[in-house]
């Protein structure tokens, strides 16, 4: 008598069978990506709207393992306003973070893959779907008009190079035209005085294991800065700081932004610190975009179950509670997605048609936007704002 199965086991020639089929799609992909002198005409492009750094639309960024395709940007659709910050908030592995990387273009290839969709940059004169672009312009825009802040600053500085070192090739690299070594170390020591570090002649010459987490940081924000762009992508950059050094950092950015004009992506899990940095919120889970609006839509008017379940679950001052609330049961397998509203299975507010396909995108107002049965004709039964 056959054992049974655990669910989600593969065998080993299904698992041969699904890399050999991902390494053609994959090869496929990545014979188009390293064409040399690809013209311009076909990344160029028009804003939606001109007012807008940034716009994802229908994006779609897949990882094809050996286990299947997993789905980890299943169709977003944003904007990030020019001189704004936008937040985006979601739980761990909701695609947050793989959205941002598809913008910069640094997904693990050739695993990782924008399969759909179009990421189109503002820059000015005209712009260029990200997506479509060669790696030789890619390069290009990279620290000038997009730079990002990591996670982690311990694994995304070098430890065996000195901090100064590592910000010089910055400099040399994106803004170096004309420039002596005298004068790229200027700028360095410019940086991180920028960032608020006093004794930046001796950070200039020490390693990173020599500075607190929150010295880090900043370091990664100056190299972030260091070539003034026009987009700032700030994955969660605050994750591993005390409270302390957490309110410095965002008063760092905001500040900065201001004095550069620059747009902020600001990723992160921490409602407190969105509701404190960010002009609008797009809220995501399992790959999609559930809910987005403003800052007061989304945390005056919650709308979407998902959304309701986070604001509940953080802590308020002066409200004693015996636990906190936690959404209850778990984010459905990203290979194997149901063909149903990804939150139903840890949903309290499903109407009847809950079991239909996936919900469209209705408007509750002109800014705010939501991605749930409950506000369609059928729903409304169930009644306003939870």
């Amino acid at each position: 008598m056959a054992k049974n199965k655990p669910e989600g086991y593969l065998s080993a020639r299904e698992s041969r069978r699904i890399s050999r089929e991902n390494r053609k799609i994959t090869a496929k992909m990545e014979k188009k990506r390293k064409r040399k002198k690809v013209p311009e005409s076909e990344y160029l492009t028009e804003m939606r709207d001109k007012n807008n750094a940034v716009e994802f639309d229908n994006l779609h960024t897949y990882f094809f393992t050996d286990a299947g395709v997993v789905k980890s940007v299943d169709g977003v659709s944003f904007e990030v306003p020019i001189g704004k910050t936008v937040g985006v908030v979601g739980e761990s592995g909701c695609g947050k973070s793989v959205t941002s990387l598809s913008l910069m273009q640094l997904l693990q290839r050739p695993q990782g893959q924008v399969v759909e969709g179009a990421i189109r940059i503002n820059l000015d004169d005209k712009a260029y779907d990200v997506t479509k672009m060669p790696d030789v312009q890619l390069q290009k825009l990279r620290g000038n008009f997009v730079s990002m802040i990591f996670q982690e600053p311990m694994t995304s500085l070098n430890p065996v190079f000195r901090i100064g070192a590592q910000l010089d090739e910055v400099i040399s690299l994106h803004d170096g035209d004309g420039k002596s070594k005298e004068d790229i170390k200027k700028r360095t020591i410019e940086l991180l005085e920028m960032v608020g570090i006093a004794n930046s002649e001796g950070v200039y010459r020490m390693y990173p294991h020599e500075l607190s987490g929150g010295m880090r940081q900043r370091v990664m924000i100056a190299m972030a800065l260091a070539c003034n762009p026009r987009i700032i992508i700030a994955d969660e950059p605050t994750t591993a700081l005390d409270v302390t050094i957490q309110a410095q950092v965002l008063d760092l950015l905001r500040n900065l932004k201001d004095k550069i004009n620059s747009s902020i992506m600001f990723i992160t899990h921490d409602l407190g610190v969105i509701a404190e940095m960010a002009d609008y919120v797009v809220v995501m889970y399992a790959g999609r975009v559930v809910e987005k609006g403003t800052a007061d839509d989304i945390f005056y008017h919650p709308s979407h179950p998902y959304t309701i379940g986070l604001m509940a679950s953080k802590p308020v001052v002066g409200k004693q509670v015996d636990k906190l609330y936690s959404i209850p049961g778990k984010v459905p397998n990203p290979i194997n997605m149901p063909d149903y509203c990804y939150f139903k299975d840890r949903c309290d507010m499903c109407t009847e048609q809950c079991s239909g396909e996936y919900p469209k995108e209705i408007s509750l107002s002109e800014t705010h936007k939501v991605s749930c049965y409950r506000y369609t004709e059928g729903g409304k039964k169930e009644g306003g704002e939870e």
